[in-house]
């Protein structure tokens, strides 16, 4: 008995740290992907136009709430250009709700405040929330999907 109870124990022990490196390595994963959702909204905050090409997987579908269809990687450069053209953005603060990992995929809610101050016009606040998927790549994590937008 008292051998199958220190069995027992090692047993024990050697699972417990056998999950310890997926769990840190999950972590780090979380991390990676928050940083992202950063880093985009910092490239648009800079006025970074290459940010669509850089950030944005080839296969990129997006759906913002202010679009009647969903947005391919051409179609949100496009929207992209022209948004900036028009408007903006002075600051932001992002608040994490949630992040998934399963594999090379992520998943991110997160909701956000926002300024943007309109050309000829008066600085407009907004706030609203975002789903991210993003996948991993080569480069890092890279956007294959978002919806979201301002909840007016």
């Amino acid at each position: 008995m008292h051998t199958t109870y220190k069995l027992s124990a090692l047993l024990y022990t050697l699972l417990l740290f056998a999950a310890l490196p997926a769990e840190a390595q999950s972590s780090d994963d979380e991390v990676a992907v928050w940083a992202m959702v950063e880093q985009q909204w910092r490239a648009e905050k800079r006025g970074d136009k290459d940010w669509v090409d850089e950030l944005l997987s080839a296969d990129f579908v997006g759906w913002p709430t202010d679009s009647p269809a969903p947005r391919n990687k051409a179609s949100t450069r496009l929207w992209n250009e022209f948004n900036s053209r028009q408007s903006e953005l002075l600051e932001f603060e992002l608040y994490p709700q949630a992040i998934v990992i399963h594999g090379d995929m992520a998943v991110v809610h997160y909701l956000y405040t926002a300024a943007n101050k309109v050309k000829g016009g008066d600085v407009e606040f907004s706030s609203g929330r975002y789903s991210d998927i993003l996948v991993r790549s080569d480069n890092g994590w890279r956007f294959v999907a978002w919806h979201g937008g301002n909840d007016k």
